[in-house]
């Protein structure tokens, strides 16, 4: 991702990105830098960021209403999306330790998957982890499906950030990462600890829940599907440090690997905490 830290810089000096509104960091991290701008949220663009406004564009033709429009920006290197207002980041982790609040979140995602159902790319789909549109039974999925990622405003899911790892998948890929956080897949210290957990958590009822709010039932090999799109996100973790892309280049540097490598044996280990 290109622009780093010069972002604020160069709207400050862009009369065409800031007129008269004051500029606001929303996040600066690992050398990169979103911005508000009034309604507008600025940051650096990817190789990406072609096929994901393709896919925003067409969730606003089906009439979603949780995922940001597509801006125009006369800045070449520079996206603007509309602003969604709420609360997100760490907010977002205790509004699905509610049994309700974790429904809504499953239910947030099956709309996104019933709208994007029939999404195809037409700008050559190029992703930041893919090169390739949807095979049978498959979706573009979100990709980063976490609670960090969804706004809430008065006890609601108004809406969905980050979509620059979006790409092709089958709909369980987003299904399990979300599980990975909200179930959760860690251990009750971690839960407790860091998650906003108050007791042990009943994770065979979170994954009931879950798939209460999202539909269907729950899949027999559920934590199989948990520990592979951990093992995928290892993958992809690694295929974009290689490119520079961060935060995942300082993840790798730093030996966060090892972590999510521990993380995916936990899950095979205490599968009985699931099932």
């Amino acid at each position: 991702m290109t622009g780093g830290t010069l972002l604020e810089e160069r709207l400050m000096t862009s009369d065409n990105e800031c007129g008269t509104e004051r500029a606001e960091v929303l996040k600066e991290q690992y050398g990169r830098q979103v911005i508000r701008v009034g309604r507008r949220v600025l940051r650096s663009t990817g190789w990406w960021t072609p096929a994901v406004h393709e896919l925003l564009n067409h969730l606003q033709e089906r009439g979603f209403p949780y995922s940001p429009r597509v801006l125009p920006t006369g800045e070449r290197g520079l996206e603007a999306l509309s602003y969604i207002a709420g609360e997100a980041g760490a907010v977002g982790w205790a509004r699905v330790v509610d049994l309700d609040g974790l429904r809504q979140f499953a239910r947030l995602l099956r709309r996104y998957h019933d709208a994007v159902r029939d999404f195809r790319s037409t700008s050559g789909s190029i992703w930041a982890t893919s090169d390739r549109s949807p095979g049978p039974g498959e979706i573009i999925c979100h990709g980063d499906f976490g609670p960090w990622n969804v706004v809430w405003r008065k006890g609601r899911p108004v809406g969905i950030l980050d979509w620059d790892f979006a790409g092709p998948g089958r709909p369980i890929d987003d299904v399990a990462y979300a599980l990975e956080y909200c179930a959760p897949f860690r251990d009750d210290d971690s839960a407790m600890r860091w998650l906003g957990y108050s007791s042990p958590p009943d994770r065979r009822r979170r994954i009931e829940v879950f798939f209460d709010g999202y539909g269907g039932d729950v899949p027999p090999d559920m934590v199989d599907q948990v520990a592979s799109r951990q093992l995928l996100d290892i993958s992809r973790v690694a295929q974009l440090a290689v490119r520079g892309v961060e935060p995942q280049a300082t993840w790798v540097a730093t030996g966060l690997m090892d972590e999510l490598h521990r993380r995916a044996r936990w899950t095979v280990e205490h599968r009985e905490l699931f099932e």
